[in-house]
């Protein structure tokens, strides 16, 4: 039997192997042999062949990959379902002839073009590379930048280089064997419908990779070719300053309060670090072990600040060494921020994504009332996500700011920002419960770099000022705007259908009726007020039944609000194999009893898991 190497033509590999018999599969596992270039992605699926492994052929061949909430991720591994060498030029290719039909002046796509980055994870280079080509090879414009990159810089340059569409090569948090793309249009936000399904139906139409798309050659002396590090790095930070007033600045210079970080293997330091510089705070004290990219990430089994001391083991020994209070830490391409401070108990409290979001909210609005001559806060507005704590909303009440909802994910919430922005309105802050946090629209997304820089200047300020701890500060934001407790956990399944099914019953819970869902908990105590399904478009709390929200048939999600305010929202994760909950349960700024609201809603939650999800039923752990 021949062997995959560059004696042997595709067609001839082909005709040596046994195949499976199956018309689909076999198809598909000609096109890869017939299409992958690259020896070592090819050789898996051949040598899968030889074992006649027909299953994982099945799923690695006969399934595709799309973009999801946070755009399109994976192992990388050979596959159409997979991160590789072969889908990135496919991906490429499609989003190229997408932005042509968009955009068929050719002087505008020579001109503004598209902007490329990459984190420190493998292969990510090379996958820049390979969409570089594709582009040149199609007569874009190429901002390819020459190192490694956080994600928000990618957001960034579109907005600041005028470009068509962005592509950041990261899979965020994912573990070591994941990469992906994320793609931003020209508005520098993430891509949201249509221009998603538009891509990927443009990738399905032009699968075939041509010859020129594999030939990095064309990186060498291009004229659209250009590396745009010099002129972003500095507009950046230039940008990010003017949401510093001077006042506070001028506070960070006299503070002695220190910071531990950590960019988890990733390619935060030298960013946060020059942040720190611009804005007059203390120096970085590193996590040493952890201070520069390493795709092995070796001190940590899963890069993801959000999962709380698990990944903040080494920043918390390094911090009681050095004897400093407050630990901020990001994600490997530095697109979310983790915070943990030192208790007076000496305990480490790490805050959840939704407290985080309650100190920056208040924050947000503290800094525009500091830095606006005459504010208008009436105009101002903030954005969370509909799974996120609606402690906005109460500040709004008090506050007279606009508060608006959204979908999950940036991709969503930047967009209505920048609507609302285009409307005259302005945007002072979006945050999400997964520790992500937008300041203005210089970045319309998710930037751990520029909060990492308002977090150390609020807690300067609160020391220097009032002596108050972010701990502290966070307590009086509740007595002012009312205790805000939340959970958030997920479920894990093994079967998707599993999760269709447990959907399905949920709106047939009585006699398998449709559009009956579940009435109460706890033999009562607790009733069902609303439901808001947002798979379906239905909104119980609206006298025409309608959501507000746009509805997503692709996606499952539902809402049960109950008569004592507590909200659990229940929703398939777009990225792994997990149901996702959310509950929240808050009291008015009158109610102290904190530890009750708290005893209540995980009760509740318990409860709702136990009688509307019933997790042995569907094999959920």
């Amino acid at each position: 039997m021949l062997a995959p190497n560059v004696h042997v033509t595709p067609t001839e590999l082909i005709s040596s192997l046994e195949l499976s018999g199956e018309k689909e599969l076999d198809e598909q596992i000609k096109k890869w042999i017939l299409w992958d270039r690259n020896a070592a992605t090819l050789k898996q699926v051949v040598d899968a062949v030889k074992e006649k492994d027909w299953e994982a052929l099945r799923t690695r061949l006969c399934r595709y990959n799309f973009f999801a909430t946070a755009g399109m991720r994976s192992g990388m591994r050979a596959g159409f379902d997979s991160i590789n060498d072969l889908v990135t030029i496919e991906m490429a290719q499609g989003l190229s002839q997408y932005l042509q039909d968009v955009y068929p002046n050719v002087v505008k796509r020579e001109s503004q073009g598209v902007v490329i980055g990459y984190d420190g994870r493998y292969n990510g280079k090379r996958f820049a590379q390979l969409i570089a080509t594709v582009f040149l090879n199609t007569n874009f414009r190429v901002c390819l930048f020459g190192r490694m990159t956080p994600t928000p810089f990618v957001s960034f340059a579109v907005v600041h280089l005028k470009c068509l569409a962005g592509i950041a090569v990261t899979a965020s948090h994912n573990p070591k064997s994941d990469n992906g793309f994320k793609v931003f249009w020209s508005n520098g936000a993430p891509i949201n419908m249509p221009h998603d399904k538009n891509i990927q139906d443009a990738m399905m139409k032009r699968m075939e990779p041509l010859p020129s798309s594999w030939d990095l050659s064309v990186l060498d002396d291009h004229a659209l070719l250009v590396d745009p590090f010099r002129e972003v790095y500095p507009a950046y930070y230039e940008a990010m300053k003017k949401l510093l007033p001077y006042t506070f600045v001028e506070t960070n210079e006299c503070s002695q309060l220190r910071f531990v970080y950590t960019p988890l293997h990733g390619v935060g330091f030298q960013y946060v670090r020059e942040a720190f510089y611009q804005a007059r705070l203390k120096p970085l004290i590193p996590v040493v072990r952890q201070k520069d990219p390493d795709p092995e990430f070796p001190t940590t089994s899963f890069p993801d600040p959000i999962e709380g001391k698990d990944s903040l083991n080494l920043a918390i020994r390094k911090a009681e060494e050095e004897h400093c209070t407050i630990i901020l830490a990001n994600d490997p391409d530095a697109d979310r921020l983790a915070v943990a401070e030192l208790d007076p108990k000496g305990r480490w409290k790490v805050f959840n994504g939704n407290e985080l979001g309650a100190l920056l909210g208040w924050w947000a609005l503290e800094s525009y009332r500091t830095r606006t001559t005459k504010p208008n806060v009436p105009n101002c507005v903030m954005l969370a996500s509909n799974v996120s704590s609606k402690i906005l909303a109460a500040m709004a009440r008090a506050e007279g700011f606009i508060f608006i909802e959204t979908h999950v994910g940036f991709k969503w919430m930047a967009n209505k920002a920048l609507e609302l922005q285009g409307l005259g309105r302005t945007v002072l802050f979006a945050f999400e419960q997964p520790i992500g946090y937008m300041f203005s629209l210089n970045v319309p997304d998710k930037d751990g770099i520029n909060a990492a820089c308002q977090v150390a200047t609020m807690a300067s300020f609160l020391r220097s000022t009032r002596n108050v701890t972010l701990i502290e500060k966070l307590r009086e934001i509740y007595d002012t705007y009312g205790y805000h407790a939340t959970i958030c956990n997920s479920l894990t399944y093994d079967k998707p259908k599993a999760i269709t099914q447990m959907f399905d019953k949920l709106r047939r819970f009585e006699d398998n009726l449709p559009g009956t869902y579940p009435k109460c908990i706890l033999n009562g105590e607790f009733e069902v007020a609303s439901v808001r399904d947002l798979t379906t478009g239905l909104d119980t709390s609206y006298p025409d039944r309608k959501a507000r929200l746009p509805s997503i048939p692709s996606k499952q999600f539902i809402t049960f609000t109950f008569n004592n305010g507590m909200t659990i929202t229940f929703r398939a994760s777009g990225s792994e194999p997990k149901l996702r909950y959310y509950s929240e349960l808050f009291g008015l700024p009158e109610e102290k009893e904190w530890d009750e609201i708290n005893d209540t809603l995980r009760r509740m939650t318990d409860a709702v898991i136990t009688e509307f999800i019933q997790p042995s039923q569907y094999g959920l752990s």
